[in-house]
């Protein structure tokens, strides 16, 4: 079953997927905005009132802080210079879009506090360039959604989120799969992934990725280890890796 995907290659690619912040942080990527400027992800510890927070800032000046994301958000790189973001957002999953050379930048002093108490999760000056929710209530299979413009060079995003699950052995987790060229999502209930099989809340799925040689998506279950998932992308075929 296992056969034909490396363990080892799944082990690399994972290991560069983009997880949550802040947990995940050193994932995020950098990169070079359209003026040439490097920005860079800074965390700010574990300790005091930016404790956890992780920021944006160009390469030269991190204290100065151009982007502040809460817990759950993640960047992503928008061909050809630009930076999205995307997090859940009540019962919806936000995507924006920002042009990095814009970005403004502020003092760390404005949003000490701001993360705990928030239920906001990006934190910026600087609106962005686009900004849409798709609903979490989608049902399974593909959906039409209205991209913007700016979002459209992003090929697939992988987004694993909770779902609702109405009985014990319903999904409780999904991955929406946005093809953001094609204005779709496709919504992949992750059958194998129930209450009554794991401990919803403490165990979840953080991070998932497609092989490109199986095609096949995989991805990392937090307390559980590495898993493959069926071609149909719903189903679980096999544990790459367990965690001791």
């Amino acid at each position: 079953m296992m056969a034909e995907i490396n363990a080892s290659r799944v082990r690399d690619i994972l290991s560069k997927t983009i997880g949550p912040a802040p947990w995940y942080w050193e994932t995020f990527p950098a990169f070079r905005s359209l003026a040439g400027q490097r920005f860079v992800w800074t965390h700010h510890g574990e300790q005091g009132p930016i404790a956890h927070l992780v920021t944006l800032g160009l390469e030269q000046e991190p204290e100065q802080a151009r982007v502040a994301l809460n817990t759950y958000c993640r960047p992503f790189l928008v061909p050809p210079h630009f930076v999205g973001i995307w997090c859940p957002e009540g019962r919806s999953i936000r995507l924006t879009c920002f042009d990095p050379d814009q970005l403004k930048g502020f003092d760390l002093a404005e949003v000490a506090g701001w993360f705990k108490q928030s239920s906001d999760r990006i934190y910026s000056t600087t609106a962005p360039i686009a900004d849409f929710e798709v609903p979490l209530t989608l049902g399974p299979g593909m959906h039409k959604i209205d991209v913007p413009a700016e979002l459209q060079s992003v090929d697939e995003l992988i987004v694993p989120t909770s779902y609702k699950a109405m009985s014990k052995d319903d999904p409780a987790f999904a991955l929406f799969v946005f093809y953001l060229q094609a204005g779709l999502v496709e919504v992949l209930p992750q059958k194998w992934f129930t209450s009554a099989q794991y401990r919803v809340g403490q165990q979840w799925i953080t991070r998932a990725a497609r092989d490109p040689e199986s095609h096949r998506i995989f991805g990392e279950c937090f307390g559980e280890g590495t898993f493959l998932l069926e071609e149909d992308g719903s189903r679980l075929a096999g544990w790459v890796e367990r965690s001791s």
